[in-house]
């Protein structure tokens, strides 16, 4: 294909250099292999001229990054979450929106385990006494003692994939299983995932872990805040999965501060990259980066299942993974 006749895409974050090959056979890439993020008024211009882009969560894409692309067709999140999308605005302005569910349910359901396990064992913390030479005042009481997870009671807020793969995931530990959605399972999926469906209030006042697998709306924003850490147990776990802002991060650290739940486990962060001050200097609370999708498998996946999303748009075909789908005209 003639490099003049080839539309135009942008790739707002770095991918892998296979990828972005294939792209180039049929495209004019414009790429970001620095992976600097964008400012909105940069990305509002790199929009400007595109036909098509990949984006990751760092990129806002509303009516103002939309002002002026006129020629835009598709926007693809490599993401199964989409707040960073605003839906009805590129809904009314013909683009086509698509995320990448499914390819990443197994692998992030297993990071949420591993971080509830070691939020509950204080793996971290226990490493810290290892690396800074304490191991010489171990005792029987004295060393970071953690809640067990077997034959306890686990609470899963958001049964979506994810929440499924949790829930099976603690059948093998033997954990009661109990959750809250926003609407109830089917009775076979209930059966098939051994969870009994239970209110919020009851969820936090029972549950011994309480791991959030839900999707971030203005509707759950602050879904956990002081008032529901309140109804928890004070031996009880918190662990985040989900999204920056399903947590008020500022009760959470004032909670943990005041040891009133055990310990938290978070992936992610009201206004990440940035943690909120406080729980950067608490012992009680295990963090990390927004890696519960990150082993290279999955990644390669999202990232495949973007660009097909991205190519069948621009053939004028019904992307896999199309959020507003009453934009596809077949």
């Amino acid at each position: 294909m003639n490099t003049q006749t080839k539309p135009k895409i942008l790739v707002a974050r770095a991918i892998f250099p296979e990828a972005l090959a294939k792209l180039e056979e049929s495209f004019v890439v414009r790429s970001n292999q620095t992976d600097q993020v964008f400012t909105p008024e940069e990305l509002q211009k790199e929009l400007a001229s595109v036909v098509g882009a990949l984006v990751a969560g760092s990129e806002r894409i509303d009516a103002s990054a939309l002002a002026n692309a006129k020629n835009l067709k598709v926007v693809a999140n490599i993401s199964v979450g989409y707040n960073n999308f605003d839906v009805p605005a590129m809904t009314a302005a013909g683009v086509m929106a698509t995320n990448t569910p499914d390819v990443l349910t197994d692998t992030t359901a297993d990071f949420g385990f591993a971080l509830l396990m070691a939020t509950a064992r204080r793996i971290t913390e226990s490493e810290h006494w290892v690396r800074n030479g304490h191991w010489d005042k171990w005792s029987i009481v004295n060393n970071p003692l953690g809640m067990d997870l077997h034959h306890s009671t686990i609470g899963i807020i958001g049964m979506g994939r994810i929440g499924h793969g949790i829930a099976k995931r603690a059948l093998g530990f033997d954990m009661n299983v109990i959750y809250h959605n926003r609407s109830r399972l089917s009775e076979s999926d209930e059966k098939a995932c051994g969870a009994k469906y239970v209110s919020k209030e009851e969820l936090l006042k029972t549950a011994d872990h309480v791991v959030l697998v839900l999707p971030y709306t203005a509707e759950n924003h602050h879904t956990i805040g002081a008032k529901e850490i309140a109804l928890m147990k004070p031996t009880a776990t918190l662990i985040n999965i989900a999204r920056g802002g399903i947590v008020d991060d500022a009760a959470l650290a004032q909670a943990l501060k005041e040891n009133k739940i055990f310990a938290a486990g978070l992936d992610v962060f009201e206004g990440e990259p940035s943690v909120h001050s406080e729980l950067l200097q608490l012992s009680n609370v295990v963090l990390a980066p927004h890696i519960a999708s990150a082993t290279e498998k999955t990644r390669r996946a999202m990232v495949d299942l973007a660009i097909d999303n991205l190519r069948t748009a621009l053939a004028g075909k019904k992307p896999p993974s199309l959020i507003n789908t009453e934009l596809f005209k077949a």
